[in-house]
């Protein structure tokens, strides 16, 4: 299978809708974070669209750059090549029976903006003008925030259990994803700057470490305790569905957009 990439925002979201459709076809759990993708890109190309960012054209260059990191990422592992250790551990869980819908977004976002948004944010920008980039770096996080918000919502819509286990667990569902968000936007901002200052002969390695740290929070948000994870498994058993009608559900709740934003 040939590593396809990206030139335009256009032509991402036409590889993203490939990746869903087969998804559907396959059964596969990795359809899932890629329509929350797909969201995300469509915002940003309507930000652009409508003079939101301070650089259109930076922001369109950096979109695509970060696109197409998660698409050599799928690419590679549906070609059974090995890809970024923290994108090959998201894939993985794809295959896996307990990990719910939130999870299978987590570990995405993870990936996607921990690693890959730092690293697409260092290359469209020098040590001198990073700082310039602050303003439409937050409003790309803020738009993937906006989304993952509705997230809870969205579920309680297709798995009903789901409002039962709120009501046991209190703010936990919340503490999880505002966690997790934090985490990358914070990590991913402070990655950027430390990244676009690394030698040339340096970059594989800082990648590789980051990386690697990375990994550890997938880990985290595969196995999150031993509370959290039996809450987690409990959900599971009651979702509906096979993987790709959680697919069509959450297609139609992005058609029906903005009351259920994110899945």
């Amino acid at each position: 299978m040939s590593i396809k990439q990206a030139a335009t925002i256009a032509e991402v979201i036409q590889l993203l809708d490939e990746i869903i459709e087969k998804s559907k076809l396959e059964q596969s759990a990795i359809g899932l974070f890629a329509i929350l993708y797909r969201e995300v890109t469509v915002k940003v190309k309507e930000g652009i669209r409508d003079g939101s960012f301070q650089n259109g054209e930076r922001m369109e260059k950096l979109d695509v750059i970060f696109a197409n990191r998660y698409l050599k990422a799928y690419y590679q592992y549906q070609a059974k090549e090995k890809p970024s250790e923290c994108w090959g551990f998201a894939f993985e869980q794809a295959d896996k029976f307990w990990p719910i819908v939130l999870q299978h977004l987590l570990l995405g976002i993870n990936a996607h903006v921990n690693l890959d948004l730092g690293i697409a944010s260092a290359q469209v920008s020098t040590v001198e003008d990073i700082g310039d980039l602050k303003s439409d770096f937050d409003q790309i996080n803020a738009i993937l925030s906006n989304l993952v918000g509705g997230v809870e919502k969205c579920l309680i819509k297709i798995w009903p259990t789901l409002t039962m286990i709120l009501k046991w667990t209190g703010k936990m569902d919340t503490f999880f994803i505002d966690f997790s968000m934090q985490t990358a936007r914070d990590g991913a901002w402070k990655f950027a700057n430390e990244f676009v200052a690394v030698p040339e002969n340096q970059i594989e390695a800082c990648i590789q470490l980051r990386d690697q740290r990375i990994t550890e929070i997938a880990r985290l948000v595969s196995n999150p305790g031993y509370f959290v994870s039996a809450v987690f498994k409990f959900i599971r058993l009651f979702e509906r569905g096979t993987v790709a009608q959680k697919i069509m559900d959450m297609q139609i709740m992005e058609e029906k957009n903005m009351e259920c934003v994110g899945t």
